[in-house]
Formats: C-alpha cells, sequence, structure tokens
C-alpha cells in the first residue's frame, strides 16, 4: 500500500540518573564515594533506504521512541546509553515540525543519507564526580536530561527523472509496462492509477533512468479536484515532464485542449512545475491509420511531438532513446 504522508511524535531516549553510593570494605570504614554515572539516552535518526518506497510503516504507528540511558551504579560502574532509533525513509521523504509551524527541518533527497532529528538526554553525574577536598562525601547526584520529542510531519515526494502526465486514460500506464518491468494497474476507466508508480526503463549499453507514472490529472486539481495536489506533489521532484495525448479521447474532446488543461493545473499549483523539460507525446497513434488526425494536432504545436502506440509498442524505443538524452543533459547541467 502506497502512504505518501504521516504524522508521528517521536521521542529521544532520557538519561539515566546518576548514583548516590560510598565504598563498602572490610578494613576501609569510612570509603569515598563511588557511584557512577547515568547513561546517555538514544538518539533518533531518520535514514533513507534504496528498498523502502513508502511511508506505510508510520501510519499504523503514533509514537516512536529511543532506548532510554541505564542509571549509574556503585564502583564506579556507567550505566549502559541507550540504543539509537533509526527510522527508515524512502528517498525524497521531507521531514517537517509539526511544533514550529511545519517548519521544513530535513529533506531526505539522497540515498543513504542519515541526519538526527532528536537527541538524548545526557546522563545524570554520579556522587563521585561532585566529591571535592572540601566536599569528600557528597550525599547528591545528578539528575539524567530528558530527551527530546517532536511532533513531525512527513511526505514522501518521489524523486524519478521522467514523470508521465496526462488526464486519465491518456495511457500512462501501458507506457510505463511496456518500457520498463513495472506492472501499474490497466483498465479502460478514468483514475485507474490511484498511486504513483516507478519504474526502470533499461537500454542497451547498462544504460537506465527512472519513469513514474503519476496518476491522472483534471481541471481543478490545484485546489484539490481528483487527485488534486496528491498527484501535482510527486511532479516537483521529476526531471522531465512527459506530457501524454490521447490523440482520440472518448469523450470526444480536443488533444490539445487537453493539453492546455494539463498545463494550467500545473502553472497553478507551482510555476517551477512550468518551467521543468516537457516532451509532448501523442499517444495511441493505432486509432489514426489515415494520419489526418495527427496532422491537425501537428499544426496547433510547435513543438517537436514524438508519436507513439503503448499498445502495438510503435515508437517507444525512439521515445526511450530520447528521454535518456534528456534525462543526461538535465543531470549535466544540475552539477555545472
Amino acid at each position: 500500500m502506497f502512504i505518501d504522508q504521516a504524522k508521528i511524535r517521536i521521542k529521544a531516549g532520557d538519561g539515566g540518573d546518576g548514583c548516590v553510593s560510598f565504598r563498602r570494605e572490610k578494613y576501609i570504614p569510612k570509603g569515598g564515594p563511588d557511584g557512577g554515572d547515568g547513561g546517555h539516552g538514544g538518539d533518533v535518526w531518520f535514514e533513507t533506504a534504496v528498498d523502502v518506497d513508502t511511508l506505510l510503516d508510520f501510519s499504523g504507528r503514533a509514537i516512536w521512541q529511543a532506548q532510554n540511558g541505564q542509571p549509574g551504579m556503585g564502583s564506579n560502574c556507567h550505566g549502559l546509553d541507550g540504543k539509537d532509533l533509526i527510522l527508515k525513509v524512502p528517498v525524497g521523504t521531507q521531514v517537517y515540525d509539526e511544533d514550529l509551524g511545519e517548519l521544513l527541518l530535513q529533506d531526505m533527497n539522497k540515498p543513504r543519507m542519515r541526519v538526527r532529528i532528536c537527541q538524548g538526554g545526557k546522563g545524570g553525574r554520579g556522587n563521585k564526580t561532585f566529591a571535592t577536598s572540601t566536599r569528600q562525601a557528597p550525599r547528591f547526584a545528578q539528575k539524567g536530561q530528558e530527551g527530546r520529542e517532536r511532533n513531525l510531519k512527513l511526505i514522501l515526494k518521489l524523486i524519478a527523472d521522467v514523470g508521465l502526465v496526462g488526464l486519465p486514460n491518456a495511457g500512462k500506464s501501458t507506457l510505463l509496462s511496456r518500457s520498463s518491468a513495472a506492472k501499474p494497474k490497466i483498465a479502460d476507466y478514468p483514475f485507474t492509477t490511484l498511486e504513483p508508480v516507478l519504474g526502470i526503463v533499461e537500454l542497451s549499453g547498462y544504460r537506465r533512468f527512472v519513469m513514474a507514472d503519476l496518476p491522472g490529472l483534471i481541471e481543478g486539481a490545484h485546489k484539490g479536484a481528483g487527485l488534486g495536489v496528491d498527484f501535482l506533489r510527486h511532479i516537483e521532484r521529476t526531471r522531465i515532464i512527459v506530457h501524454i495525448l490521447d490523440i482520440m479521447p472518448m469523450d470526444e474532446s480536443s488533444p490539445t485542449d487537453n493539453y492546455k488543461k494539463i498545463r494550467k493545473e500545473l502553472l497553478a499549483y507551482s510555476k517551477e512545475l512550468g518551467k521543468k523539460k516537457e516532451i509532448i507525446v501523442i499517444n495511441k497513434i493505432d486509432l489514426d491509420p489515415d494520419g489526418e488526425i495527427l496532422k491537425k494536432i501537428k499544426k496547433k504545436f510547435k513543438k517537436k511531438i514524438f508519436v507513439i502506440s503503448a499498445v502495438t509498442g510503435k515508437g517507444i524505443k525512439e521515445l526511450c532513446e530520447a528521454l535518456h538524452k534528456l534525462v543526461q543533459s538535465e543531470k549535466r547541467k544540475k552539477v555545472s
């Protein structure tokens, strides 16, 4: 089950209390203080894991706590430190502090990234550490500090090289299934895809890129219509937007008008989305054997258009090769 939002409370471990103790040996009637320090509480860390792609583990458990430090003991024995709590999250998870007005604490946007979000409390000092030349028998010790607590909101924004966008039933899922080993749900009714699906497109020469099939858009998505911002949020992470247009929509609408509707939604949600590199792909070309519809569409677009049939496979190889070149170009721009 794909979950891309979760609210949790995390708490670092409390420090153990210091110990009040005095040496008790048979021939030493007045032994000095020997109370050990308490152990430190465990920290709470977030770590990105490449084999985790959902926040499902956090949806059924609201409180996550690291281990407390153990109290100090006599004979100068220090308490054990509490074990750290390491929470595995998908790459692309953003961590917000709800108590600070949803302040972004960390964007976990790299593989194997580890960040400490809550620090454990320090262990209290035992009475031995308070002994001085003028205070040789202190009968007190220090309490351990409490570990920090935080109310967090986790939001997952998928990271993909290529994001497929378009109205429902434009053929995005079919294209992903033909281009990669991913198996998205495919059917002839709207909103077949209810959650993002990632697939790795493999090309010759060990070349590859990540393609995401994202839930279909409708008008008013930026206001929450349809799958709304649950869809738009994931587009922010993609390098290239591939706009899939149905050459012959079931509702007999115009493919060019449908393109304008989606562009409007992208810009209404974020101006940054409008600046992303975009490729226009006309799908279901097998429904236009004489090419008359395609000719009319091409006249209305000044950009280069790719033509495919996701069902028959026509044009998919050429499209994937072009996408790989664009992905590599965008990566080089980011490095420079």
